[in-house]
């Protein structure tokens, strides 16, 4: 695989959490296959008062927890603590920039790195818009002609709603090109995302069915079994529609439904992508109560043990409407999917951590045999976590007399390849930031496109209190009502923790 060209990294927020669990340890593991290049170093930026030394120390321990460092060469290991360094600046005084300038300078001579750098910002959104500012300020944002180049990453949420996430696309834009802007999606960085396009895209047997006439609905389901944990006072903001449905499942959808690509590069997948999420019919206001379902969990049992409700959770409102669970059906008017319903649903407190696409095919015209259990359902899974791979679903003759059938499962789990590293959503995608290829990253307008179909739909929650909320015991799989949503008999799939079971009552 190919290299990326020298750089420095420079994570701002390195003292926290996502750099921590995250961000070193991918870029350890890339060290690990010898991807990073020869040329490298990262520089951690933050409030907190450390030395390169102790910095290492902490990052050590990171790679100690995520255990990749148990079977590492001592002299691996140690080469790849050598190319971290730290600098303690207040990321929202311009001043402090100038200490970050000289830093900057003095690395990029030591190491070689040809005034190549990547910013990511791993802090607070409302910093996103200060920090760009403040290296603009120091002249961080740009190059002289042919010396070096400047990329920035930036976390999601891009922005709150429509007008500011408008706010920041503009604000970002008079600082840095589009080019050098990596809106950072770490679902779209999953083998098994990248890997829809390979089936559908290389396969001629599923591309010719892949529309309205042989396509039921599509369904995609994003489940944890925790709660919020510690992210109380984040989350009671944000909320499940923010955070998981404009932030992920609406470009998971995009590459479900996307035409062909005339070629395989970030601009072309990303201009058809668009073009799907420009598609998307709005919701009108007086039918989201009819379209979109919310939720909240509440307390209860989860295999014996007691679990708190969402509002007595730490930093939630106790009177808190922010919902935990969201499902939706809402359809994409174009030739290729019309009339074809898509449901999104996601949560917390749910009976597993699942994260998959059915594509659910129309029966046959007429049913000729008896099936064993049911209706005959043709669905293709796509299971993004756990357990990776794809099962297909289809109808096969009980053995024995009669013409009796049943549904049986084909699967492929990646699991099953031997000496084949899976890598990590975060890091594939620092890895081609590196080499400058966005085609997994959101581009300004598609987030725009999101959020132009999300926001009415939170105004109309916030204008309308007498919407309901409805509670869910902690360790279900959300309220009734979501049921309600999917036509017909066919219901939602109840994934488990293993691709190939199914079913209420499975192994989680």
């Amino acid at each position: 695989m190919e290299k990326p060209n020298s750089c420095i990294l420079i994570i701002f927020g390195a003292s926290g959490d996502l750099a921590h669990r995250k961000l070193i340890p991918a870029l350890f593991d890339l060290q690990l296959q010898k991807l990073l290049p020869d040329n490298f170093g990262i520089l951690g930026i933050g409030r907190t008062a450390l030395s390169d030394e102790s910095f290492r120390r902490k990052m050590e321990s990171a790679l100690d927890n995520a255990q990749l460092s148990k079977n590492a060469d001592a002299e691996v290991k140690s080469n790849f603590l050598g190319k971290l360094f730290y600098t303690a600046i207040d990321t929202a005084a311009v001043d402090d920039y100038e200490k970050l300038a000289m830093r900057l300078d003095e690395l990029n001579a030591s190491l070689h790195t040809a005034g190549n750098y990547i910013y990511y910002l791993a802090t607070p959104p409302s910093l996103y818009n200060t920090v760009a500012q403040n290296l603009a300020a120091v002249g961080l944002n740009r190059s002289p002609e042919g010396q070096g180049c400047k990329r920035i990453i930036i976390e999601k949420p891009f922005g709150y709603d429509l007008k500011t996430a408008v706010e920041l696309n503009n604000s970002i834009h008079s600082i840095f090109d589009e080019k050098q802007i990596y809106r950072i999606d770490h679902y779209l960085g999953k083998e098994t995302v990248q890997n829809l396009l390979v089936t559908r895209f290389s396969n001629g047997i599923f591309e010719p069915l892949w529309n309205r006439n042989y396509i039921h609905h599509v369904e995609i389901t994003s489940s944890e079994s925790i709660g919020v944990e510690n992210r109380g006072g984040y989350y009671d903001h944000a909320g499940a529609m923010r955070d998981m449905i404009q932030n992920h499942l609406l470009q998971v959808a995009s590459l479900v439904a996307m035409e062909p690509p005339a070629v395989i590069d970030a601009d072309t997948i990303r201009n058809e992508t668009l073009k799907v999420l420009q598609s998307i019919r709005p919701i009108k206001k007086e039918e989201v109560e009819k379209f979109v379902i919310r939720g909240q969990y509440t307390a209860s049992k989860i295999k014996g043990v007691p679990v708190p409700g969402y509002r007595e959770e730490a930093g939630v409102d106790p009177n808190s409407r922010t919902e935990t669970f969201v499902a939706l059906k809402f359809f994409i008017d174009n030739w290729r999917w019309s009339g074809v319903p898509f449901y999104i649903r996601s949560g917390k407190r749910l009976p597993t951590r699942v994260t998959e696409i059915v594509i659910n095919f129309r029966t046959t015209p007429h049913a000729l045999f008896p099936f064993a259990q049911g209706d005959q359902r043709n669905q293709l899974i796509i299971r993004i976590q756990p357990d990776e791979g794809i099962l297909l679903k289809f109808g096969m003759k009980v053995p024995g007399a009669g013409f009796q059938a049943e549904t049986v499962n084909m699967d492929f789990h990646y699991s099953d390849l031997s000496g084949v590293h899976l890598p990590d959503a975060y890091e594939r995608l620092l890895l081609d930031a590196m080499l400058g290829d966005a085609t997994l990253y959101s581009r300004g307008d598609a987030v725009e496109a999101c959020w132009k179909f999300i926001s009415p739909i939170l105004e109309v929650w916030n204008e309308n209190p007498d919407i309901k909320v409805y509670g869910y015991p902690a360790g279900s799989w959300g309220p009734e009502n979501a049921d309600a949503l999917i036509d017909g008999l066919w219901g939602w799939r109840y994934p488990c923790k293993n691709l190939s079971d199914d079913g209420l009552y499975c192994e989680l």
